[in-house]
């Protein structure tokens, strides 16, 4: 606007300038036409200026649309930042979450282990015990005391008679099961003195399961009998002893025995 009003401000100073001349009488034909050449070219001059002002103007509309685009493109940078903000942190949940199944993953793996070594060796017992069914062990022993006895202490069955299994150990007096199962044991005891005590304990891992005592009047040769079913680990004691006091006979009739045998495995 203000090179329009240049221009114009311009046409009318050269106009007020000609028509001056032309009342003072200073100006020839010529000199009109050469006036009104250069005020044309004046003219073209400034139209060609302001119409180079045009590009300008032009640029100065687009400006607004360049920072509307650069105004989206910021709103779309904070999009997408705020995407991968999201996209990292549903990353560290899934890590977490498959963290937690890996841990689970493992604890079952390890449930399943402990599973199977027990089922192993549940299998292992099944097949053993089919074994055994299969073909029972045999176990039995049957021994006197051969010679009397008067000393508290274990008491020693030296006169085996039988001894199927090897159970019994006639030099300690102590039968020991070769097998988990029920055990049947019976005991007879005998002494000839008079006036005296006579008895004997029955002892399972050093535990007293029975006790047997009788006091022989002036005629002597007393005699008792017990028996006992036991169930018995592989590898339990089973012994008998005589108390202080106490007194035991025995002869070639082999009158004061200790016997037994496996009812059936367990």
């Amino acid at each position: 606007m203000m090179r329009r009003a240049a221009v114009v401000l311009a046409l009318l100073l050269c106009l007020q300038w000609t028509w001056a001349q032309a009342e003072s009488g200073g100006l020839t034909g010529n000199d009109i036409t050469q006036t009104d050449g250069e005020n044309k070219n004046t003219e073209v001059k400034f139209e060609s200026q302001g119409a180079k002002a045009t590009p300008d103007q032009s640029q100065t509309n687009i400006t607004p649309d360049i920072w509307a685009e650069l105004k989206e493109l910021r709103h779309m940078a904070i999009e997408q930042k705020l995407e991968l903000r999201f996209s990292n942190s549903k990353m560290e949940k899934l890590e977490q979450e498959n963290t937690d199944l890996l841990a689970r993953l493992t604890a079952s793996e390890n449930k399943i282990t402990a599973l199977e070594t027990e089922m192993s060796s549940s299998v292992n017992e099944v097949e053993e015990i089919k074994r055994v069914n299969a073909d029972p062990p045999k176990v039995a022993f049957s021994a006197s005391l051969a010679v009397g006895a008067d000393t508290a202490g274990t008491l020693k069955f030296l006169r085996v008679f039988t001894n199927v299994g090897q159970g019994y150990n006639p030099d300690t007096g102590i039968f020991t099961a070769p097998v988990s199962g029920a055990y049947y044991f019976r005991f007879t005891l005998w002494s000839q003195r008079t006036l005296a005590y006579m008895g004997a304990s029955l002892h399972h891992n050093h535990k007293c399961m029975m006790t047997n005592s009788d006091y022989n009047d002036n005629y002597g040769y007393g005699s008792l009998s017990n028996a006992i079913i036991l169930q018995l680990e592989q590898g339990d004691e089973v012994f008998m002893t005589i108390g202080s006091g106490d007194s035991l006979s025995d002869n070639g009739d082999n009158r004061t025995t200790f016997s037994g045998f496996l009812l059936f495995p367990l």
